[in-house]
């Protein structure tokens, strides 16, 4: 994690002092602004943390091994099958029913607008773009140990390197959806992806030369108070979890061991986890979700930007963006 503005030095000592405080300060490592530029060579760069213990992983070849074992345990799995309604031990769809005992709804941000979940979680857009092959530039600004990266905005930049020398830059600054939907504009979002774009300019201008090849974005489901949630809808053998807030294929499998205790009916260390005990806040009804999101999300977009340009952020902006913390929620705070 890296910090560029003089407020995202917060998040780097909140790192750092977090595992200090549960004894393992080894995984947690400040790096001074000489250290990290040893890593990776960038003008804005002010300092950072370095966790040695942190992995990226392909999500689509997670997909296909998971898919492997699946079929090779000898489950019958139906793709391409769209799930039209969903009620106590059965599953409609336009070809069919499906029955069973247990139901397990872990479609992320598909299901933020279905009813027993739809006021603790909404969706956002995050939106990426991939570089040409450029390993001579990844030479030149030393970035050539593939650490995965993230800054320490509220919607922040993420971004790693290819095998075959590029950079995948990514923007949590898409659109938010209405009621749950997930239209056009979580994918074909041109502005969400020009903001993409000038992060990568801004925080890598070793790369000015690198030529943008592709763009692409996507939904995310984001709960109230930033963590992944997980229960059973009341009276029934409907089963949830979701609400990972950009951070699914690393508590996935922890939220698995939650789903399928829960599916077999088990009292047992993972149905007692937190994650699926505790209460989870509430968010405001619709259309006030997606007006309050809205304004909330531009406030503090408008003082990242104040203060990536040394500016002061405007008053206005700095209210909107203290208003969830106001309310005691983890969603869109600084």
């Amino acid at each position: 994690m890296v910090s560029t503005t003089a407020s995202q030095d917060r998040a780097i000592d909140a790192a750092v002092r977090a595992a200090e405080a549960v004894g393992a300060p080894e995984e947690a490592i400040a790096l001074d602004e000489q250290q990290l530029a040893a890593r990776i060579a960038s003008p804005v760069f002010r300092c950072g943390v370095f966790f040695r213990d942190g992995a990226t992983v392909q999500p689509a070849r997670l997909v296909r091994a998971l898919r492997r074992e699946i079929l090779g345990a000898g489950v019958d799995l139906y793709e391409e099958t769209p799930a039209t309604g969903i009620a106590d031990g059965v599953v409609t769809t336009p070809g069919g029913r499906v029955h069973a005992a247990a139901i397990v709804v872990a479609t992320n941000a598909a299901a933020s607008g279905w009813r027993p979940v739809r006021r603790h979680v909404t969706n956002f857009g995050s939106y990426v773009v991939l570089t040409e092959q450029v390993p001579e530039l990844l030479g030149e600004i030393g970035w050539t140990g593939n650490e995965a990266v993230v800054d320490g905005r509220m919607f922040l930049h993420y971004f790693r390197t290819t095998d075959d020398g590029r950079v995948l830059m990514g923007s949590g600054t898409g659109p938010i959806g209405f009621g749950g939907r997930v239209d056009r504009r979580f994918t074909s979002d041109a502005a969400s992806a020009g903001r993409a774009e000038r992060g990568l300019r801004r925080l890598l201008p070793g790369l000015a030369a690198a030529r943008v090849e592709r763009a692409w974005g996507g939904p995310i489901d984001v709960s109230a108070d930033h963590l992944p949630f997980f229960g059973t809808v009341p009276g029934t053998g409907i089963h949830y979890g979701l609400g990972y807030s950009g951070h699914g294929v690393g508590p996935s499998w922890l939220g698995g061991q939650i789903l399928a205790s829960l599916a077999f009916g088990l009292d047992d260390e993972w149905t007692r986890l937190p994650l699926a005990t505790r209460r989870v806040p509430a968010l405001p009804p619709e259309p006030l979700k997606r007006l309050g999101g809205g304004l909330v999300r531009a406030a503090i977009m408008a003082c990242e930007q104040a203060e990536e340009e040394g500016r002061r952020p405007p008053f206005a902006a700095r209210a909107g963006a203290a208003v969830p913390r106001l309310l005691r929620m983890e969603i869109g705070t600084r």
